[in-house]
């Protein structure tokens, strides 16, 4: 049986052929980078986002008990696939759609370490939508070359060596998926 919140889900989804995968426009120059924010890590710490500078980083928002929470599996397959030619994921808890992430920092790294034994880097919990959206969000979702509200738990921002988001999937698009992997390996290519 299809749970409401999916089943909304899927109701507010573009066609794919709607989908980005090439920004509509380069930012302006002097504008707000994700090199901008400093983020607190699932364990407390500080961490500026500028230290993953000449690094390909795949941005998603997360959850423990969403439908799509399995994508743990393919984002750390896609982590430990790439990891060594200069890619990162970054992870971040939201608790935005459903209530599907309603647990502490140290409940939902000990879930995705214990069910999905992942490795990328978590970060502390924020929220990825509203009014209380993180400035994060607010520049992925407005001031990056893919506007537009998050949709649901699972969507994905995917950032160049140089700091540009380059290209937005929506949640039922895997990282494991191939033009996923043909973008991140096109990235991984270019020179820093």
């Amino acid at each position: 049986m299809i749970s409401l919140g999916v089943l909304s889900f899927f109701l507010f989804l573009p066609p794919v052929h709607q989908l980005f995968t090439q920004p509509p426009a380069a930012p302006a120059m002097g504008s707000k980078s994700i090199y901008s924010f400093t983020m607190k890590t699932i364990d407390g710490k500080e961490k500026s986002l500028s230290d993953y500078k000449g690094q390909v980083l795949l941005v998603v928002n997360v959850a423990s008990l969403c439908g799509f929470t399995p994508q743990y599996e393919d984002l750390e397959a896609t982590y430990l696939k790439y990891k060594d030619k200069g890619f990162q994921i970054l992870a971040f808890p939201a608790n935005n759609f459903g209530q599907q992430e309603p647990g502490t920092d140290k409940e939902i790294k000990q879930f995705c370490q214990t069910k999905y034994s992942v490795t990328f880097d978590l970060f502390s919990k924020i929220s990825v939508k509203g009014d209380d959206q993180h400035p994060l969000y607010q520049y992925l979702t407005k001031d990056s070359p893919f506007p537009g509200d998050v949709k649901w738990n699972f969507q994905k921002y995917l950032v160049d060596r140089k700091g540009n988001v380059v290209a937005m999937y929506p949640s039922r698009i895997k990282p494991t998926d191939k033009e996923v992997v043909e973008k991140i390996e096109a990235l991984l290519n270019e020179k820093p």
